[in-house]
């Protein structure tokens, strides 16, 4: 930094004002010591910084199978928010949300020095394994979590649900079947839920759910399964993969949709709108959700105590052409 500021001709102070953007530094003399910047190669020690400030500008994701959309767009949307606040990501990946691996990844998190961590919850297990983690930790759940024990970021999945059985009812079918996600993910039952109450809010009956496990090999098996339901012309699918199989199975039925049979996917991948037909289903805003998750954790990073608190983000309805009027 002393080599900066020679050959830039300022004080060690004009340099450190620069690299912290201050806004108490002239435009002429700011691109003076960038250009000295530049010339000597130079660039700020995130170490040295740590130790000046007490920050070391990384914080921490625990994340899981991120090769599923949910977690791994949500990790990318907790990147972009972190690189735009000049933040850096320190990611630790469990095999599976007990206790021993979510307690365990943020403690080798706190051994590296992040200021604050953020923990990719979508598991029901992973709800108690939070617990555990000591209060004096800056920590926010996202997708799903304990709402009384700490901070929270979820995409509204109840409201996703419910929007997705009502659009079905207004086009006239009487009654919509689900296909689930797995029982031990948050997110799955609360979309169960919002299927399960929109129908009988309604008073039209509510068939039995079935259950997969996120993939369109579940999606075709289970779709095939509903063929043999009586009357059956509407179909909510817990996740657009699930519904990508469900499509298959009414193919090779020779079921039609939409003619026949109604098919809302969940979550908007970016395939959804190439589907055969293309796809109608409830789109999460990740990006949205991984910049408030990341604002809420430096909220807690500045105040130095956790609050409990709870951020929705709402889903939206994207109409394609997989839905249309029940069949008479």
């Amino acid at each position: 930094m002393a080599d900066v500021a020679k050959l830039a001709g300022v004080s060690h102070q004009t340099v450190s004002r620069v690299i912290n953007d201050s806004a108490h530094v002239r435009a002429e003399t700011r691109q003076r010591v960038l250009n000295a910047m530049r010339a000597l190669d130079y660039r700020p020690s995130s170490v040295a910084r740590a130790l000046a400030t007490g920050r070391s500008q990384t914080i921490g994701v625990v994340s899981f199978d991120t090769t599923l959309h949910g977690p791994a767009s949500t990790l990318f949307g907790i990147e972009r928010a972190a690189h735009e606040e000049d933040y850096f990501t320190s990611i630790m990946s469990v095999k599976a949300l007990d206790r021993v691996s979510v307690v365990g990844a943020v403690d080798r998190l706190r051994r590296q020095g992040v200021d604050g961590i953020l923990v990719i919850a979508p598991q029901l297990a992973a709800v108690h394994a939070l617990a555990h983690v000591p209060a004096t930790v800056p920590l926010v759940a996202v997708e799903a979590g304990p709402e009384e024990a700490m901070p929270v970021v979820t995409v509204d999945q109840y409201a996703g649900a419910a929007a997705a059985t009502v659009h079905l009812l207004e086009l006239g079918h009487r009654t919509v079947h689900h296909i689930a996600g797995p029982g031990e993910w948050q997110e799955a039952v609360q979309r169960l839920e919002g299927w399960r109450d929109t129908l009988a809010a309604a008073g039209a009956e509510v068939p039995a759910p079935l259950a997969g496990d996120w993939s369109p090999g579940a999606g075709y098996e289970r779709g095939r399964e509903l063929l043999a339901a009586p009357g059956m012309t509407a179909v909510f699918v817990a996740n657009d993969q699930m519904a990508l199989g469900v499509l298959r199975a009414l193919q090779e039925a020779r079921r039609h949709v939409p003619r026949d049979v109604s098919v809302v996917g969940f979550d908007d991948v970016p395939e959804a709108a190439y589907f055969m037909p293309p796809l109608t289903t409830i789109r999460q805003d990740f990006m949205e959700m991984g910049r408030r998750s990341f604002a809420l954790l430096l909220d807690e990073i500045d105040n130095g105590r956790r609050t409990p608190t709870r951020q929705t983000v709402p889903a939206t309805l994207v109409v394609r052409a997989s839905t249309a009027r029940a069949p008479s």
